[in-house]
């Protein structure tokens, strides 16, 4: 039995570890393109909490850098995306927010696959990139748990279960 407890257990806590399967960094012009996918599974306590009515909000953060030997590294811009998955139990569906966009899905896979990817989104404009300088991109993908409504806030203080992260520094020139 405890064999058994000790092999599922590294499973079940790797399924819900959030990993990127897909990062890439497009220049087009003078401007910057993101293409990514996070893989993860929500743990129990976030799912049961999804299936409550409780909004999940994920966010999606992008600081662009320029490296300086001579002083600390310059901001060049920073993007921030969010969406917001709650499920309707009158409906039996989960709705998507994104912006002041909204749309629902029959299935909780469906749902959480529009979060998860994102192609082609800009986060340096024309003209901000110096040519011939070296830059670098931090990305953070995190299930911002600020958002909750604050008894759930209190209550979930230290559990493993509601740090869903995933980050990547990257360099490009």
């Amino acid at each position: 039995m405890a064999g058994v407890a000790l092999w599922l257990g590294p499973r079940a806590w790797a399924a819900t570890t959030p990993a990127l399967t897909f990062f890439e960094i497009d220049r087009e012009d003078d401007a910057v393109a993101l293409n990514y996918v996070v893989d993860f599974e929500l743990a129990p306590a976030v799912e049961d909490a999804l299936g409550k009515g409780i909004p999940l909000h994920f966010m999606a953060e992008v600081e662009v850098l320029r490296s300086r030997w001579y002083w600390r590294d310059r901001r060049i811009a920073h993007a921030v995306r969010t969406w917001r998955i709650v499920f309707q139990p009158l409906t039996s569906n989960y709705r998507v927010s994104f912006g002041g966009l909204s749309r629902t899905y029959p299935s909780r896979s469906e749902a959480l696959a529009t979060i998860t990817r994102s192609g082609r989104w800009r986060i340096v404009e024309p003209g901000q990139v110096e040519p011939d300088s070296h830059h670098y991109l931090e990305f953070r993908f995190r299930l911002d748990t600020s958002q909750l409504p604050r008894p759930i806030q209190i209550g979930i203080g230290g559990q493993a279960d509601w740090t869903l992260e995933v980050e990547r520094t990257q360099a490009f020139s």
